[in-house]
């Protein structure tokens, strides 16, 4: 059988959960998941797993922080005055929102606390910080 290697498209089927076991994301129900292997496209603690996989083959993968998506940075959060914020955007802590960046980029961010006259948006990515677990099937080798 084919064993992929550095620089070959694969599709896989996966189901990503956390340490409390609870599913973050999952193909279930959709086309699998294709990406070229070592290309950056995927995080790297998954990336590096392919290698050796053959067509059929199923594996679960712990992927420390570090080689998913990184340590929360500090940087990332900042407290924006609550008067700046349209009354109609809803600031319940966790609301996921977008904002605009001086540069014009549109930036995902989310409501991390809400004081009377401040509101402290976070640019980390929602799984910061967190050890992930993916179970992988290998589906095909383009």
């Amino acid at each position: 059988m084919t064993q992929v290697k550095q620089g070959d498209t694969v599709r896989i089927h996966y189901t990503g959960t956390l340490a409390d076991g609870s599913t973050f994301d999952s193909s279930e129900g959709r086309d699998p998941l294709e990406f070229t292997v070592g290309s950056g496209q995927i995080i790297p603690g998954l990336d590096k797993a392919m290698p050796g996989m053959e067509v059929g083959d199923k594996k679960t993968v712990e992927v420390p922080c570090d080689e998913a998506y990184g340590q929360p940075d500090p940087a990332a959060r900042q407290a924006v005055p609550r008067a700046e914020i349209p009354a109609d955007i809803p600031l319940d802590i966790g609301t996921q929102l977008q904002v605009q960046t001086p540069q014009g980029q549109v930036m995902p961010v989310t409501v991390a606390e809400v004081t009377e006259t401040e509101v402290t948006l976070d640019a980390n990515h929602p799984l910061a910080g967190r050890d992930l677990t993916f179970a992988i099937e290998l589906v095909e080798i383009a």
